[in-house]
Protein backbone atom coordinates (compact mmCIF):
# COMPACT_ATOMS: atom_id res chain seq x y z
CA UNK A 1 0.00 0.00 0.00
CA UNK A 2 1.14 3.95 -0.73
CA UNK A 3 0.55 4.89 2.96
CA UNK A 4 2.13 8.43 1.44
CA UNK A 5 -0.77 8.64 -0.54
CA UNK A 6 -3.54 7.32 1.35
CA UNK A 7 -2.35 9.67 4.24
CA UNK A 8 -2.73 12.29 1.95
CA UNK A 9 -6.31 11.58 0.89
CA UNK A 10 -7.05 10.74 3.96
CA UNK A 11 -6.03 13.90 5.66
CA UNK A 12 -7.88 16.02 3.36
CA UNK A 13 -11.19 14.25 4.08
CA UNK A 14 -10.96 14.87 7.14
CA UNK A 15 -9.83 18.03 7.50
CA UNK A 16 -6.89 16.28 9.74
CA UNK A 17 -3.20 18.35 10.19
CA UNK A 18 -0.21 16.06 11.34
CA UNK A 19 2.43 17.45 13.84
CA UNK A 20 5.80 15.60 14.24
CA UNK A 21 8.43 16.03 16.57
CA UNK A 22 11.93 16.37 16.03
CA UNK A 23 12.51 13.04 17.25
CA UNK A 24 10.38 11.23 14.82
CA UNK A 25 11.96 8.90 11.84
CA UNK A 26 12.12 11.12 8.94
CA UNK A 27 9.38 9.62 6.98
CA UNK A 28 7.39 11.17 9.15
CA UNK A 29 8.82 14.49 9.61
CA UNK A 30 8.70 14.57 6.03
CA UNK A 31 4.99 13.88 5.71
CA UNK A 32 4.13 16.04 8.95
CA UNK A 33 2.08 19.65 7.86
CA UNK A 34 4.55 20.95 11.02
CA UNK A 35 7.56 19.66 12.69
CA UNK A 36 8.55 21.41 15.76
CA UNK A 37 10.22 20.91 19.57
CA UNK A 38 7.26 20.37 22.14
CA UNK A 39 7.27 24.75 22.57
CA UNK A 40 6.53 24.49 18.60
CA UNK A 41 3.66 21.49 18.31
CA UNK A 42 1.80 23.49 21.97
CA UNK A 43 1.30 26.51 19.76
CA UNK A 44 0.47 24.52 16.64
CA UNK A 45 -2.29 23.22 18.43
CA UNK A 46 -3.26 25.96 19.96
CA UNK A 47 -3.97 28.08 16.42
CA UNK A 48 -5.11 25.31 14.08
CA UNK A 49 -8.79 24.85 12.63
CA UNK A 50 -8.52 21.11 11.79
CA UNK A 51 -10.92 19.01 12.98
CA UNK A 52 -8.22 16.21 13.96
CA UNK A 53 -5.11 16.60 15.09
CA UNK A 54 -2.40 13.44 14.83
CA UNK A 55 0.28 14.00 16.97
CA UNK A 56 3.60 11.90 16.30
CA UNK A 57 5.44 12.10 19.21
CA UNK A 58 4.60 11.03 22.46
CA UNK A 59 1.67 10.75 24.50
CA UNK A 60 1.75 13.67 27.22
CA UNK A 61 2.26 15.86 23.78
CA UNK A 62 -0.74 14.55 22.75
CA UNK A 63 -2.66 15.29 25.65
CA UNK A 64 -0.97 18.73 25.56
CA UNK A 65 -2.62 19.23 22.29
CA UNK A 66 -6.16 18.07 23.64
CA UNK A 67 -5.87 20.20 26.62
CA UNK A 68 -5.52 23.14 24.40
CA UNK A 69 -8.58 21.88 21.57
CA UNK A 70 -10.65 19.85 23.82
CA UNK A 71 -13.19 20.43 20.82
CA UNK A 72 -10.94 18.54 18.32
CA UNK A 73 -10.07 15.10 17.89
CA UNK A 74 -6.85 14.41 18.85
CA UNK A 75 -5.01 10.91 17.67
CA UNK A 76 -1.33 9.39 18.66
CA UNK A 77 -0.26 6.40 16.31
CA UNK A 78 0.81 4.26 19.10
CA UNK A 79 -0.80 4.50 22.31
CA UNK A 80 2.31 3.17 24.24
CA UNK A 81 4.06 5.80 22.75
CA UNK A 82 4.83 7.37 26.58
CA UNK A 83 7.98 9.03 28.09
CA UNK A 84 10.37 8.22 30.95
CA UNK A 85 10.50 11.25 31.80
CA UNK A 86 6.67 11.74 32.59
CA UNK A 87 6.58 8.21 33.85
CA UNK A 88 9.45 9.66 36.85
CA UNK A 89 7.01 11.76 37.93
CA UNK A 90 3.70 10.14 38.86
CA UNK A 91 0.78 12.80 39.99
CA UNK A 92 -0.47 11.45 43.22
CA UNK A 93 3.51 10.83 44.41
CA UNK A 94 3.95 14.63 42.96
CA UNK A 95 1.25 16.09 44.94
CA UNK A 96 2.38 15.19 48.23
CA UNK A 97 5.91 16.53 47.16
CA UNK A 98 3.82 19.89 46.69
CA UNK A 99 1.54 19.71 49.76
CA UNK A 100 5.03 19.36 51.92
CA UNK A 101 6.68 22.55 50.89
CA UNK A 102 3.76 25.00 51.43
CA UNK A 103 4.39 28.65 49.78
CA UNK A 104 6.27 27.24 46.75
CA UNK A 105 5.19 27.80 43.29
CA UNK A 106 5.17 24.93 40.98
CA UNK A 107 6.78 25.44 37.43
CA UNK A 108 6.76 21.59 35.89
CA UNK A 109 8.16 20.68 32.50
CA UNK A 110 6.01 20.08 29.35
CA UNK A 111 7.25 16.68 29.63
CA UNK A 112 4.52 15.94 32.46
CA UNK A 113 1.20 14.13 32.13
CA UNK A 114 -1.57 16.36 32.05
CA UNK A 115 -2.46 15.63 36.24
CA UNK A 116 0.87 17.18 36.52
CA UNK A 117 0.01 19.96 35.08
CA UNK A 118 -2.81 20.63 36.72
CA UNK A 119 -1.16 20.97 40.05
CA UNK A 120 1.51 23.36 38.58
CA UNK A 121 1.55 26.88 38.62
CA UNK A 122 3.34 27.33 35.19
CA UNK A 123 4.39 25.12 32.42
CA UNK A 124 8.10 25.65 30.53
CA UNK A 125 9.70 24.00 27.81
CA UNK A 126 13.53 23.90 27.48
CA UNK A 127 13.52 26.30 25.06
CA UNK A 128 11.48 29.06 27.63
CA UNK A 129 12.47 27.52 30.93
CA UNK A 130 15.09 29.55 31.24
CA UNK A 131 13.11 33.01 30.81
CA UNK A 132 10.14 32.04 32.71
CA UNK A 133 12.21 31.70 35.78
CA UNK A 134 13.13 34.51 35.43
CA UNK A 135 10.12 35.96 35.68
CA UNK A 136 10.12 34.94 38.98
CA UNK A 137 11.63 37.04 42.35
CA UNK A 138 14.92 36.39 43.02
CA UNK A 139 13.58 35.32 46.32
CA UNK A 140 10.54 33.24 45.19
CA UNK A 141 10.48 29.39 46.40
CA UNK A 142 10.29 27.50 43.42
CA UNK A 143 9.81 23.57 43.02
CA UNK A 144 11.06 22.95 39.44
CA UNK A 145 9.72 18.64 38.21
CA UNK A 146 10.07 16.60 36.88
CA UNK A 147 14.01 17.24 35.45
CA UNK A 148 16.37 17.18 37.36
CA UNK A 149 19.41 17.60 35.25
CA UNK A 150 17.55 20.64 33.11
CA UNK A 151 16.44 21.87 36.81
CA UNK A 152 20.35 22.08 38.02
CA UNK A 153 20.85 23.81 34.25
CA UNK A 154 18.42 26.36 34.77
CA UNK A 155 19.40 26.91 38.77
CA UNK A 156 23.16 27.35 37.39
CA UNK A 157 22.59 29.95 34.84
CA UNK A 158 19.73 31.86 36.71
CA UNK A 159 21.67 31.20 40.63
CA UNK A 160 18.14 30.45 41.61
CA UNK A 161 17.90 27.63 44.28
CA UNK A 162 14.89 25.78 42.93
CA UNK A 163 13.84 22.90 45.05
CA UNK A 164 14.28 19.73 42.20
CA UNK A 165 12.09 16.93 41.33
CA UNK A 166 14.62 13.69 41.25
CA UNK A 167 13.52 12.77 37.46
CA UNK A 168 15.34 12.13 34.23
CA UNK A 169 14.81 11.42 30.55
CA UNK A 170 16.29 7.79 29.86
CA UNK A 171 17.99 8.77 26.89
CA UNK A 172 19.71 12.17 27.87
CA UNK A 173 20.86 10.37 30.87
CA UNK A 174 22.66 7.61 28.43
CA UNK A 175 25.03 9.48 26.96
CA UNK A 176 29.16 8.51 27.28
CA UNK A 177 31.19 11.04 28.71
CA UNK A 178 34.17 9.18 27.71
CA UNK A 179 33.10 8.27 24.13
CA UNK A 180 32.04 11.87 23.29
CA UNK A 181 35.66 12.79 24.27
CA UNK A 182 36.99 10.28 22.48
CA UNK A 183 34.74 11.66 19.09
CA UNK A 184 36.49 15.13 19.80
CA UNK A 185 39.64 14.07 19.61
CA UNK A 186 38.79 12.54 16.24
CA UNK A 187 36.88 15.37 14.94
CA UNK A 188 39.09 18.37 16.80
CA UNK A 189 37.62 20.59 14.79
CA UNK A 190 33.74 19.56 15.91
CA UNK A 191 31.24 21.30 18.05
CA UNK A 192 29.82 19.17 20.77
CA UNK A 193 26.32 20.52 20.95
CA UNK A 194 23.83 19.36 23.95
CA UNK A 195 20.80 19.51 25.33
CA UNK A 196 20.02 20.52 28.56
CA UNK A 197 18.33 17.33 29.55
CA UNK A 198 21.64 15.94 29.90
CA UNK A 199 24.52 15.25 33.05
CA UNK A 200 26.44 17.76 34.11
CA UNK A 201 29.57 16.67 32.93
CA UNK A 202 27.88 16.07 29.57
CA UNK A 203 27.00 19.97 29.42
CA UNK A 204 30.59 21.02 30.90
CA UNK A 205 32.11 19.50 27.74
CA UNK A 206 29.61 21.36 25.28
CA UNK A 207 30.60 24.32 23.17
CA UNK A 208 26.64 25.37 23.27
CA UNK A 209 23.58 23.98 25.30
CA UNK A 210 20.31 24.64 23.74
CA UNK A 211 16.51 23.39 23.18
CA UNK A 212 15.86 20.92 20.22
CA UNK A 213 15.08 23.97 18.11
CA UNK A 214 17.72 26.12 19.18
CA UNK A 215 20.51 22.98 18.48
CA UNK A 216 18.90 23.43 15.50
CA UNK A 217 19.43 26.98 15.00
CA UNK A 218 22.39 26.98 15.99
CA UNK A 219 23.94 24.73 13.19
CA UNK A 220 22.66 26.69 10.68
CA UNK A 221 24.33 30.09 11.43
CA UNK A 222 27.40 28.77 12.97
CA UNK A 223 30.27 28.66 11.13
CA UNK A 224 31.49 25.35 12.07
CA UNK A 225 30.85 22.29 9.63
CA UNK A 226 31.06 19.07 12.18
CA UNK A 227 28.46 18.81 15.43
CA UNK A 228 28.72 15.78 18.05
CA UNK A 229 24.57 16.21 18.60
CA UNK A 230 23.96 15.11 22.22
CA UNK A 231 20.51 14.95 21.71
CA UNK A 232 18.03 12.16 20.37
CA UNK A 233 19.04 11.48 17.33
CA UNK A 234 15.95 12.31 15.30
CA UNK A 235 16.95 15.68 14.90
CA UNK A 236 20.06 15.11 12.67
CA UNK A 237 16.98 14.55 9.85
CA UNK A 238 16.16 18.09 9.89
CA UNK A 239 19.60 19.65 10.16
CA UNK A 240 20.90 17.59 7.53
CA UNK A 241 17.85 18.69 5.30
CA UNK A 242 18.73 22.45 6.64
CA UNK A 243 22.50 22.43 5.87
CA UNK A 244 23.25 19.76 3.71
CA UNK A 245 26.73 20.95 3.30
CA UNK A 246 27.34 19.79 7.02
CA UNK A 247 28.52 16.77 9.06
CA UNK A 248 26.32 15.92 11.92
CA UNK A 249 27.73 13.12 14.34
CA UNK A 250 25.32 11.66 16.93
CA UNK A 251 26.55 11.47 20.30
CA UNK A 252 26.56 7.88 21.43
CA UNK A 253 25.49 6.26 25.32
CA UNK A 254 27.08 4.14 27.57
CA UNK A 255 25.52 1.16 25.56
CA UNK A 256 28.79 -0.37 23.40
CA UNK A 257 26.43 -1.88 21.03
CA UNK A 258 24.66 1.51 19.95
CA UNK A 259 26.57 4.41 17.44
CA UNK A 260 23.58 6.89 18.58
CA UNK A 261 20.84 7.44 20.69
CA UNK A 262 17.50 6.83 19.85
CA UNK A 263 13.86 7.45 22.12
CA UNK A 264 12.05 3.92 21.79
CA UNK A 265 9.18 5.68 22.76
CA UNK A 266 8.84 7.85 19.77
CA UNK A 267 10.21 5.09 17.65
CA UNK A 268 7.09 3.38 18.37
CA UNK A 269 5.53 5.47 16.20
CA UNK A 270 5.80 4.02 11.99
CA UNK A 271 4.28 5.53 8.86
CA UNK A 272 1.72 1.95 9.15
CA UNK A 273 0.95 3.01 12.18
CA UNK A 274 0.20 6.99 11.24
CA UNK A 275 -1.86 5.86 8.34
CA UNK A 276 -4.18 3.49 10.65
CA UNK A 277 -4.61 5.90 13.06
CA UNK A 278 -6.06 8.74 10.35
CA UNK A 279 -8.28 5.07 9.02
CA UNK A 280 -9.79 4.32 12.02
CA UNK A 281 -9.58 7.91 14.36
CA UNK A 282 -7.88 5.61 16.73
CA UNK A 283 -6.18 5.91 19.52
CA UNK A 284 -7.54 8.97 20.63
CA UNK A 285 -6.40 11.08 23.63
CA UNK A 286 -8.77 12.22 26.01
CA UNK A 287 -8.06 14.59 29.20
CA UNK A 288 -10.93 14.67 32.22
CA UNK A 289 -12.88 17.75 31.74
CA UNK A 290 -12.30 18.82 35.46
CA UNK A 291 -8.00 17.95 34.98
CA UNK A 292 -8.08 19.97 31.53
CA UNK A 293 -9.56 22.76 33.22
CA UNK A 294 -6.58 23.02 35.76
CA UNK A 295 -3.99 22.22 33.49
CA UNK A 296 -4.67 24.40 30.63
CA UNK A 297 -4.18 27.57 33.05
CA UNK A 298 -0.63 27.13 33.06
CA UNK A 299 0.13 26.26 29.46
CA UNK A 300 -1.79 29.51 28.43
CA UNK A 301 0.89 31.17 31.06
CA UNK A 302 3.61 29.75 29.04
CA UNK A 303 2.39 30.53 25.87
CA UNK A 304 1.42 34.60 27.24
CA UNK A 305 5.28 34.94 28.78
CA UNK A 306 6.72 33.26 25.12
Amino acid sequence: MDFIAEINRMRKEKNAVILAHFYQTGDIQDIADYVGDSLALAQWAARTDADVIVLCGVHFMGETAKILSPGKKVLIPDRDAGCSLADSCPAGEFERFVGAHPGYRVISYVNTTAAVKALTDVVVTSTNARKIVETFPRDAKLIFGPDRNLGNYINSVTGRQMLLWDGACHVHEQFSLEKILALKKEYPEAEVIAHPECKQPILTVADFIGSTAALLKHTEQSPKTTFIVTTESGVIHEMRKRSPGKRFIPAPPNDSTCACNECGFMRLNTMEKLYLSLRDETPEITVDPAVRERAVRPILRMLELS
